[in-house]
């Protein structure tokens, strides 16, 4: 691997200096830039047997990345440290201990970007390939390997891809893929001053992955149980085709996606090929916006190791249709898309009551509506096997097959005003079922009522208070919870929180805690350096549809980020 890496590295320091020509390109490598960032975070932790939070050994663990490029010109390079001693809670295990995982060269021309090493990447949407990282979810799915991005004329952009993934510190799979765009608008010159913008594109992505001996057990319709062992695919493709179109305020965007049969640990080892539909329309003009989404997914979970599930080996991505809310109790019960099958409907509208107008006051008042269901598909047995038969077909269904089974339902509305200089406030009501079974794989169906008040004071220049009020009410689960944050601002360097969210309607009187939690942060041009205290309830994280567990935990935390 380490020659292979040498010889990548070789070939494109020499295709860059063949593209300077040498005394150029002895010129150029003589100056650069570095730049980067940092992140440290860490807790030290303390058992709290009452919600539940583990006892840590260490007592101490961080997360740590440092990141480093140097950029000269059209050529740079970069890589990463980690570190994780041991990694922080609701983090994998598989993390713990330390390296550089991510490096990489590139060279950026006029006609063809290349990169060797470690990279991102995402085609469309992402319904075939999204290469990405986030380290809230603790996700980081790189593809180490080489890619190149070709500009041939204006309009028309050509990307390709070959590599491995990434798997916590070692690498996994064989990833291939290529991808056209083509913007009519600037590769016909006379739809260049066109008001109506059009583009296409598509798609395909194939992986590898050696056959394993993968044994089934099947019961028959007498009891009896048969081991099948399966003849699995060494190779799995996929392809997708997209459109968009922008025209007078009016945007569509649409596009479709395919993968074969791929039986994996996440579909039950069913032989069903997997199909996508992602349609978005929208219309804005000033102080009005609509945005209407649909989603239909069929068995299109697609992963660099056929045995994985959560987060891990994740070759694509499965937009969730709903609002990501920042308040605490509204993201109680985050939905996280369901890549063996759902459909789902977003309304998003936005409205801006003008100023001078009885509701709009001085400075106008804004309205936020949002809607949003995700249901189960209609699935059809196929001949006389059983629904998700191992080695089967699985079912059929079609797409926007709906079924009356429901994963998640979230309908909103949030007016925020200010009333002068100094004062302003948003109020939010949400009403949200969520199928927790489903979503978590174990739990009750919950139907919940928010509601959110949100006041900032602002005072002097650069000082404000903000006091935030948030309610929920549900008879499900752990019930009612009630939370305040009171919040000092002295911008641009200093921020104090104090905060609390008390169980006030769970079912067992022992059960009704408080979740106290004090944070204070100092910022300084580039640097950001906070400390909080406080008991964290244990649930879910999530981020654009998905998601890790959070444990309870209680201790003090530090986290300090800073770019250069």
């Amino acid at each position: 691997m380490k020659k292979t890496i040498s010889a990548m590295l070789a070939l494109l320091v020499t295709a860059v200096g063949m593209a300077y020509g040498q005394s150029k390109f002895e010129e150029v490598m003589s100056r650069g830039s570095l730049s980067g960032n940092i992140q440290i975070d860490a807790q030290i932790y303390q058992k709290d047997s009452a919600i539940g939070a583990q006892d840590v050994p260490e007592k101490f663990r961080s997360n740590s990345y440092a990141y480093l490029q140097y950029t000269n010109g059209r050529f740079s390079m970069g890589a990463r440290f980690e570190g994780y001693f041991k990694p922080m809670l609701g983090y994998e295990a598989a993390y713990d201990g330390a390296g550089i995982p991510y490096y990489f060269a590139r060279f950026s021309g006029n006609m063809i970007d290349v990169t060797v090493g470690n990279f991102y990447e995402q085609f469309g949407s992402g319904m075939l390939l999204r290469a990405y990282q986030d380290w809230n979810l603790g996700l980081d799915n790189s593809i180490f390997g080489a890619r190149a991005v070709v500009t041939p004329t204006e309009g028309i952009t050509i990307k390709g891809i070959v590599g491995t993934q990434r798997h916590f510190w070692d690498r996994q799979g064989l990833i291939r893929g290529i991808d056209a765009d083509l913007s009519f608008n600037d590769f016909i010159k006379p739809m260049r001053d066109w008001e109506t913008r059009i583009r296409i594109g598509g798609s395909f992505v194939s992986k590898y992955q050696d056959v394993q001996d993968i044994t089934v057990a099947v019961p028959n319709e007498d009891g009896l149980v048969y081991n099948y062992s399966l003849n699995l695919p060494k190779n799995v493709g996929s392809a997708a085709g997209r459109l968009s179109l922008e025209s007078h305020g009016f945007t569509f965007s649409g596009e479709y996606a395919w993968k074969a049969n791929d039986p994996t640990a996440e579909n039950g080892y069913i032989y069903k090929n997997g199909q996508a539909l992602l349609l978005n329309a929208g219309y804005s003009m000033r102080g009005f916006g609509i945005l209407l989404s649909a989603k239909s997914v069929d068995n299109m979970g697609f992963r660099s190791d056929r045995s994985e599930t959560g987060n891990y080996g994740m070759v694509n991505y499965m937009p969730a249709l709903t609002r990501q809310h920042t308040y605490s109790v509204a993201s109680f019960y985050p939905y996280a898309c369901q890549p063996n099958g759902e459909v789902g409907f977003q309304a998003d509208i936005f409205y801006k009551i003008k100023r001078g107008t009885a509701l709009g006051g001085k400075y106008g008042t804004d309205i936020k509506v949002n809607a949003s269901v995700a249901t189960a598909l209609n699935e059809k047995p196929v001949g006389d096997a059983a629904l998700h038969e191992p080695g089967t077909q699985g079912y059929k269904a079609g797409l926007f097959a709906v079924s009356d089974s429901i994963y998640f339902v979230d309908a909103n509305i949030e007016i925020a005003h200010k009333f002068n200089k100094h004062f302003k406030a948003t109020l939010m009501y949400m009403y949200q079922q969520y199928n927790k079974a489903v979503v978590e794989g174990h739990g009750d169906f919950v139907k919940a009522h928010i509601v959110v008040g949100d006041f900032t004071y602002m005072f002097l220049k650069k000082h404000a208070l903000r006091l935030e009020v948030q309610y929920m009410n549900t008879k499900q689960d752990d019930g009612d919870w009630l939370m305040g944050t009171l919040e000092y601002t002295f911008a641009p360097q200093w921020f104090l929180s104090v905060s609390d969210l008390w169980n006030v309607g769970n079912p067992d009187p022992a059960k009704r805690l408080h979740y106290y939690y004090v944070s204070a942060a100092y910022v300084h041009d580039a640097l950001r350096i906070a400390l909080s205290y406080g008991r964290i309830r244990q649930g879910i994280m999530c981020a654009g549809g998905v998601c890790r567990e959070l444990p309870a935990s209680n201790g003090l935390m530090l986290s300090i980020t800073s770019t250069f």
